[in-house]
Formats: C-alpha cells, structure tokens, sequence
C-alpha cells in the first residue's frame, strides 16, 4: 500500500495531527494551570511563598529538557519517519500525565513527592519536544507551498486551545466537586481524565500514514545517516539554527508565554483575584483571539513571515507593562469606592496550633461593593498564652471583579494572545521552510524548543522570581520577556529575510 497521502486528504492530517499536539499541550499545561495547589500538595504548608516559587521551578524544569527532546525525537523522526515518532511521544506524554494525577502528597511520603513529579514533568518535556516539530513537519510537508502557512497555522492552534481545554476541564471539575474537595483529591482528575483522550488520540494516529516528502526520500534510500552530524556540522545550516532561535523563536516564545502564562499567574498571585474569575478572563480571551492564528498564517502566504511575527514582538515591548498596569490599578482596593459597601458577618475561627498552647483566630470578611465587585478579608491572628493577641497584616483575596473590569481584562488578555498569534501562527511555516528534508525535524525542532522550552517557558519562574526581590515592584518581572523580545527583535529585522511559499521538496 503506498505510504502516499492524496492532496485531498490535508484536513484529515491536519485534524490527525492538531488532536494529538492538542492533547500533548493539555497533559503539559495542566500542571501550570494548577501551580498553586500543587505547590501545597508537593511541600510543607509552612513553606508559604517558596512553595509557589519551587512548583513553578518544577514546571519550568518541562521547558528546560524540551531542546534534548528535540534532538532525540528530531534525530527518531529523520532517521524511521514521522508517523512512528510522534506516536512514541504522544505515548509517553500521556503516561507521565496520568502518574502525575496518582503521586501521593507531601504528607504521605514527604519530599518524594515532588521528585517523583518533577522526574515525570522531565519525561513531559522530552516528550513534548519531540512532539511539535514532527507534527508541524508532518503537514507541512502535505501542504501546497501556496498555502503552507494557511495549514501550519492549525498546529499553532493546539498550543493555545490545549490551556483553553485544560482550564475548562479544571474550573468544571473545581465547580462540581467544590474548592475544598478540588483542593484536596479533585485536582488529580484533570490529570487521570488525560488518559482517554490519549488513548483516542493514539487509535486515530495508527491510522495515518507517513509524510510523502519522507517516504520519498526512503524509496530512494536518501533518508539522512546522522541528522545530528548533519544539522549542526554544517556551517551553513548551523547558520540557520542559530538564526531561527535568536531572531525568532527565542521572541515568540516570551511573547507566548507572558501572553498566557505569567497573565494568569499575576491575576491570580498578584492581583489576588478569585480562582474561577481568573480563568474564565483568561478564557474568554483564548476563544477570541485563537482563529487569528489561522489569520495570520493565512497573511504570511500572501505577505510573508518575518514582518507580522516581528511586529507582535515590537507591540508586546511596548505595551506590556501598561497592560499590566491597568491589571493592578483596577483590583487596587486601595483605589476602589467603598461608599455604600457591604461587609458580610465576619466568619470567625479558632485553631490550636500543635505542641502549643497558642492559638491561630482567623477572621474573614466579605465586602462586596455598590458596582459589584467584591472580595475577603483575611486577618489570622496569633493569640499567645504568654504575650497575648499577635495581630497578623490584613490579607485582601478572592476578588471578584465587576462586570466592566472583568471585560476590560478580557480585552487586555486578548490583546496579549493576539500577539502571541502574530509570532506563532506564521512560525511553524517560517521554520519549516529554512531545512532540508532529510535533516527537517531534528534542525527545526531545536531551535524551536531553546526558543520557547527555555526562553519563553521561564517566564512565569524568572518573573515571579524577579518580583519577589527586595526592592522589586509587581511590575518588575516584565523586564524579562520586554528584554528578551527586544533583543530578538534586533536580529530578526537585521538578519532574517521575509521568506514565503519556499520550496521544501528538496
């Protein structure tokens, strides 16, 4: 039977495709999506703000490992084809995702606990960086060369429709089993659920067939002996590599990630807004701005690559840190109209604190404002035998916006995700077409993922780690992706030309 896809069938490797990068992206960004209360099943609940900070080191730890998987799936995927290989990550993927969902707690077996993750986040990464290169491969080397943006441009969907079905999967199951039984087992079903769309997903895969442009080289026996040796001993190639990451990905994927990523940590870390608020911001703002991928990789056939990703990166080094500004003047308290507020019956509760005879009293207040907006009042006192009450700093949380701001921060998320389609919808398009054939996936893949596996996906770490600092403001931590964006921005306009419908078949 030939291995040879008829021109037809496009949309049927396209959706092939797009469901398992889509699952892959899912399984990976869970566990992002869930940092904070991962953080207090993995570590010690004394552990207080590390607890985030270390979690967030776990998730980046994925990011780091995905250029080794690049080169160990990329050289798989050149050498026996990229069927076989994005079904093996697909496979591993889904397996360290669902043994994620089964890890006992820090108090069951204490600091194993988040070992065990952070081994099974590696395999995520590895895995993950063999996934997108072979699947962007894949289609593109089934795609017309006049529309091979056009039909690129529904892998660069998945990425972002992966978070969107993670947070819908996770503020569903969240309102269901309620936040105290969410924050206790329910988490891990997100995890567990994994395992059936993978299996799904692995049944359709079985059924596809390799990519023509390989399968031709195979017949002819000019499939490549060592695409390591090949991609990066030669000047020329190694050229592109070096090019590809510094004047693209390495600024797409700050862009991506801040766009996503760091604006629903600083929502829900920063700005204190209330769990489901955050998310439901965040998706609204995916469901508006994903078919611009498609837009634009649409506009890079006609236009060209470079100038649309490249200007995504000047809109978001200009106008980050204003965005972030509007998030914290508008969930100020200190700036908001307490005319007319309602304070709730505070809610009052005493706690012995083990071995002692001191107390914790925690008060909660809700306050719900005349234009809707509401939030609690946190105070725990410590109420000593021998010194007394030790009263604690007032803590304002689980802010609930009103109906305008929470619509202007949509706006402000879509507008951050519409960046993020400008730099990633023409990308896999733009990448493909820089390598030869027979060294494709192993050379795109690399850069790809030190781009966006490193750079990009360092983001939520390096930020929140930058703004934690003495003397840092909130706003500090954007000095990473501003910085970052704009030196990519630099290479790409001095060194990068505005390729389009290149010829790939060689």
């Amino acid at each position: 039977m030939s291995e040879t896809l008829p021109k037809n069938n496009i949309f049927k490797v396209i959706g092939a495709s797009s469901l398992g990068t889509l699952i892959e992206w899912y399984d990976f960004y869970i566990f992002g999506s869930l940092a904070v209360i991962i953080g207090h099943q993995l570590f010690p609940e004394d552990a207080g703000a590390s607890a985030l900070i270390n979690t967030l080191a776990i998730f980046a730890a994925g990011f780091i490992v995905r250029p080794f998987g690049a080169l160990v799936f990329g050289r798989l995927g050149d050498l026996i084809g990229r069927k076989y290989t994005f079904l093996l990550t697909l496979v591993l993927m889904g397996g360290s995702t669902f043994f994620i969902g089964l890890i006992p707690s820090y108090k069951s077996i204490g600091y194993a606990a988040p070992i065990l993750v952070l081994i099974l986040r590696l395999i995520q990464g590895l895995a993950l960086g063999g996934e997108y290169g072979g699947a962007a491969t894949y289609v593109a080397e089934h795609a017309p060369e006049n529309r091979r943006g056009f039909f690129t441009s529904w892998i660069q969907t998945t990425a972002t429709l992966g978070l969107f079905l993670s947070l819908g999967v996770i503020v569903i199951t969240k309102n269901i089993l309620g936040a105290d039984t969410f924050g206790d087992w329910g988490w891990r079903i997100p995890f567990l659920l994994s395992i059936v769309l993978v299996v799904v997903s692995i049944y359709i895969r079985m059924k596809m067939h390799e990519s023509p442009l390989f399968s031709k080289l195979k017949a002819e026996g000019n499939i490549s002996k060592n695409p390591l040796k090949e991609s990066f001993n030669n000047k020329a190639n190694f050229k592109m590599v070096l090019l590809a990451l510094f004047g693209a990905t390495m600024g797409q994927g700050v862009i991506w990630y801040t766009g996503q990523f760091y604006a629903q940590s600083f929502l829900e870390n920063t700005c204190k807004l209330d769990f489901n608020d955050s998310r439901y911001i965040l998706l609204w703002g995916i469901a508006f701005a994903t078919p611009f991928f498609v837009v634009f990789g649409a506009w890079s056939d006609k236009v060209g690559r470079k100038w649309i990703m490249l200007t995504g990166m000047l809109l978001g080094i200009i106008f980050y840190r204003p965005v972030y500004q509007m998030f914290l003047d508008d969930t100020d308290v200190a700036k908001m109209d307490m005319n007319g507020a309602t304070l709730m019956k505070p809610k009052v509760n005493h706690e012995l604190i083990a071995g002692t005879p001191d107390s914790l009293h925690t008060s909660v207040t809700q306050v719900i404002l005349v234009n809707g907006t509401s939030f609690r009042k946190v105070q725990v006192d410590t109420v000593s035998a021998s010194r007394g009450v030790l009263p604690a700093k007032e803590v304002i949380k689980d802010k609930i916006l009103s109906k305008p701001v929470f619509w202007k921060f949509v706006g402000l998320i879509f507008f951050q995700i519409l960046l993020v389609t400008m730099v990633y919808g023409p990308i896999a398009a733009f990448l493909v077409e820089l390598f030869p054939t027979k060294i494709r996936y192993t050379s795109m893949s690399l850069p790809y993922h030190i781009g966006n596996g490193v750079f990009g996906g360092l983001v939520p770490f390096i930020a929140t780690l930058i703004a934690s600092f003495a003397g840092s403001t909130p706003l500090s931590g954007l000095w990473y992706p501003i910085g970052i964006a704009t030196l990519s921005l630099i290479i790409g306009t001095i060194y990068l030309s505005n390729k389009k419908d290149e010829h790939i078949n060689d």
